[in-house]
């Protein structure tokens, strides 16, 4: 007979409960991702509802932007994603300068300097919303900004 080896029982054993603490930890981490806390506004409505109703009206001229919030909806901060030469930077407006402390609320305006510049600026909204454990921003996806030309 040949000398075969085997795996002895305590490495086997080791070896299948670090296993089952790996696929333990994916499935904890798998559900920590689907459960986001919710952020609500206006009588528990979802953010996320409440981006579509954002309306601002924007410009653009020598170095300042120029928004105006036309809608019902308070905008806590602006996300700017700035285009040029095929890369973007991105810039928040609303981290000080003359952004109004309580957020561009309804028929507020605001004109201030970016200090990037490029080919075209996407003004994302910011909004702020209440959750289990107070007040969280939350930032808009790209289909609800709108597109500011520079030229």
């Amino acid at each position: 007979m040949e000398n075969k080896r085997g795996l002895s029982p305590v490495i086997a054993t080791v070896l299948l409960i670090a296993i089952v603490i790996v696929i333990g930890l994916i499935v904890f981490l798998w559900f920590r991702g689907i459960t986001e806390e919710a952020i609500t506004k206006f009588d528990n409505q979802n953010v996320k509802l409440v981006c579509e109703e954002v309306s601002l009206e924007a410009s653009y001229s020598g170095g300042y932007i120029y928004i105006a919030n036309t809608g019902n909806v308070p905008v806590y901060k602006i996300k700017a994603k700035i285009t040029s030469d095929g890369s973007y930077s991105t810039e928040f407006l609303g981290d000080g300068g003359s952004w109004p402390e309580t957020g561009l609320n309804q028929g507020g305006t605001y004109s201030g300097l970016l200090t990037t510049t490029g080919e075209e600026i996407l003004l994302i909204p910011v909004l702020i919303g209440e959750t289990s454990s107070g007040e969280k921003a939350y930032t808009c996806e790209e289909r609800h900004a709108i597109s500011v030309s520079t030229n």
